[in-house]
């Protein structure tokens, strides 16, 4: 659900995606809003893949804890590039809180917070 992971680094990752007809979690020409949230996780995913091969670490899965104050004030349509970023602010033991925002063309479209449950 990520096109390119953009930038990079501890605490903050920003990915690119562009809204295909094909996709799974397309809906009436729009990316539904499970699409949307499933981005924002990707996002997550992969900043934190990124920084683990580049640390040679240990390869990590992470699952949806929850997540919290969804707001999605408008959905992308089929062609629409979306910009996602994705910030680190809480790790708590094998749990890491994030606050991902995603755009197009510069406008806010959708935020959130989510828990992210991470097994090695």
């Amino acid at each position: 659900m990520i096109d390119e992971l953009v930038s990079c680094n501890e605490t903050c990752s920003v990915t690119t995606f562009q809204v295909k007809a094909e996709n799974v979690l397309v809906r009436n020409g729009k990316l539904s809003e499970a699409g949307i949230t499933e981005n924002i996780a990707q996002t997550a995913a992969a900043g934190l893949g990124y920084i683990t091969l580049r640390n040679n670490g240990p390869i990590v899965i992470g699952f949806i804890a929850a997540v919290k104050n969804l707001e999605i004030f408008a959905q992308p349509e089929v062609g629409d590039v979306i910009e996602t970023n994705v910030t680190i602010t809480n790790r708590v033991f094998d749990v890491t809180i994030i606050s991902g925002s995603v755009k197009c063309g510069g406008i806010l479209l959708a935020k959130c917070e989510m828990k992210i449950f991470l097994k090695e």
